[in-house]
């Protein structure tokens, strides 16, 4: 008996877990890779890298947290731009912004990847597993940054400033400011991502003839605005909105109606942010007038 329980012993680390718990940002997540190959982690298979704010404390799990460090973060950044180039370090920075469940870990693994074999185009590597899902959630995002681009609605308020909400499946304000900026830089305008609890806005009095003001960041907005922003609405705004919905409903023709095609173009989780499908149909302001 005694010589079985002994042979029945093992290592309570070969059984348990490790987890690296890093600050929810992409510096943060970059630290945690320094630290997993400064203290040689990297051939760990159990190893998981998570977000700190998405960790459920476990009794088996060894969870070690890592605080951002700047340079460290910018060492790693330089090696994978070396390792990955320009179209590699697109899909981390986007695979990272899916915010997907144990992201961090499939990460990582794609950077090890990439790191064993220097020369090899690991991107194109599909028979990966680890590969094959970031590219998958790639794409994912991919088409969250489309759709938010072409269905983001803009309401004016009273400060002169056009404001939308948005809750996307991911986190693609990083993605869409760029697009706003450069065709919006006459006027303030302002994203705000209920989901998150954050926003970017637009300044134009900081732009000048050449160069289009710099995205800030705002957080804590008032509550009773994000719930009914039509409570800011300027006159010219319900205006529009009636003249938008008026057209909208119009130029609809009964007969060609194909709701399975309309929601495959226009997913329904979009709708109650866009003002053509906020009123009834049979509204007074409109009905067609011959």
């Amino acid at each position: 008996m005694s010589a079985l329980m002994q042979n029945d012993s093992y290592a309570v680390g070969q059984l348990t877990p490790s987890i690296v718990l890093y600050e929810p940002s992409f510096e943060g997540w970059l630290s945690a890779v320094f630290y997993v190959y400064a203290n040689r982690l990297q051939n760990d298979m159990s190893l998981k890298l998570t977000a700190q704010d998405c960790y459920v404390p476990s009794l088996i799990a060894q969870a070690t947290s890592v605080a951002t460090d700047e340079d460290r973060a910018e060492r790693v950044l330089v090696k994978l731009n070396t390792l990955l180039g320009r179209s590699g370090m697109r899909n981390i920075l986007w695979g990272f912004l899916s915010e997907k469940d144990d992201i961090g870990t499939t990460l990582f693994r794609v950077v090890k990847y990439a790191i064993d074999y220097p020369s090899r185009q690991i991107m194109q590597d599909l028979g990966n597993l680890d590969v094959l899902e970031l590219v998958q959630t790639v794409k994912s995002v991919g088409r969250e940054k489309h759709r938010m681009e072409a269905f983001v609605r803009f309401e004016h308020t009273t400060d002169d400033i056009y404001f939308a909400r948005v809750e996307p499946d991911f986190n693609v304000l990083p993605l869409i400011g760029e697009h706003f900026r450069q065709r919006y830089q006459d006027q303030h305008w302002a994203i705000y991502d209920l989901t998150r609890g954050y926003g970017i806005y637009y300044d134009k009095s900081n732009s000048t003839p050449s160069r289009p003001a710099k995205l800030q960041t705002i957080t804590d907005l008032d509550d009773a605005v994000l719930l009914n922003p039509a409570s800011i609405h300027s006159p010219d705004e319900q205006r529009y909105q009636k003249f938008w919905q008026g057209y909208f409903t119009n130029v609809n023709i009964k007969e060609r109606k194909n709701p399975k095609l309309h929601k495959q173009y226009l997913p329904q989780r979009y709708w109650k942010y866009l003002s053509e499908k906020q009123v009834l149909p049979n509204a007074e302001h409109l009905q067609k007038r011959r």
